[in-house]
């Protein structure tokens, strides 16, 4: 059994964790911590961190940027594992979070989705055998009209896998509308559209002469994100201090 603490139990994400927790015997929920503090639920709540009393194996935070750094302080302090999957962090955040995983296990992804993270290790080995053959490389991304970014973290993502295979010589191309000249090779241009409630669609494009191949994954719930992170959590469990991503999850 994984006892967590789950930092933002009150938000969108921590209220998806509590429903999916409820049909999986191999996790329970130990304690909450929100600023919004909301009582009624079955077990301790916190308005912060530094407040918890409550003992656990990990924590899975889906709160915001600015808790971020009293959550780093209490799992070190306290030696506790941390899925953490809040997004916008700083470069000073981020390099709070390598120096915490010196002395705990931090997981950090750019997306929690299983599919994703299997679908970039997949872009990799496509990516060396196309890009060679002269295929084209795009991204397209669609999200709900309320997603501020873009492109998103994870077309990001995912162009950097691709880029990784390529030994870094591609660039990425956000804007074309400035200019009037032939495709360059060795570039991944990116495509972001918005509309609706679309809770996240991307598709990568190796286009050929006479051949498209293309990689799609489409996310119909924020389930997939809280399966990601309730599968994090178990790995993390038993892990030795350090940062991990959720490559590390699938294997």
């Amino acid at each position: 059994m994984v006892n967590v603490i789950l930092h933002g139990y009150s938000g969108r994400m921590g209220k998806m964790i509590l429903d999916l927790v409820k049909d999986d015997p191999e996790i329970c929920v130990a304690a909450g911590v929100d600023a919004f503090e909301t009582k009624g639920y079955p077990f301790p709540v916190f308005s912060k961190m530094e407040d918890c009393t409550v003992k656990a194996d990990v924590v899975i935070d889906f709160s915001v940027a600015a808790a971020v750094d009293d959550l780093l302080d209490w799992c070190v302090r306290e030696k506790t594992a941390c899925v953490l999957c809040t997004t916008g962090l700083d470069e000073r955040q981020l390099a709070r979070m390598k120096q915490a995983s010196a002395q705990v296990a931090i997981l950090k992804s750019a997306n929690m989705s299983l599919g994703i993270n299997l679908l970039m290790k997949l872009l990799k080995e496509a990516a060396s055998v196309l890009a060679p053959a002269g295929f084209d490389i795009e991204i397209v991304e669609k999200h709900h009209k309320m997603k501020l970014d873009a492109p998103s973290g994870t077309a990001l993502a995912l162009g950097d896998s691709v880029r990784e295979a390529l030994d870094g010589e591609y660039e990425n191309v956000f804007d074309r509308s400035g200019r009037r000249m032939r495709r360059p090779e060795k570039e991944i241009g990116y495509s972001a559209v918005r509309g609706g409630t679309i809770v996240g669609e991307h598709d990568v494009i190796f286009a050929g002469a006479d051949e498209v191949v293309t990689f799609s994954h489409t996310a119909y719930s924020r389930g997939v994100f809280g399966k990601g992170a309730i599968q994090a959590a178990k790995f993390l469990k038993d892990q030795p201090a350090g940062l991990y991503d959720m490559s590390d999850v699938i294997g």
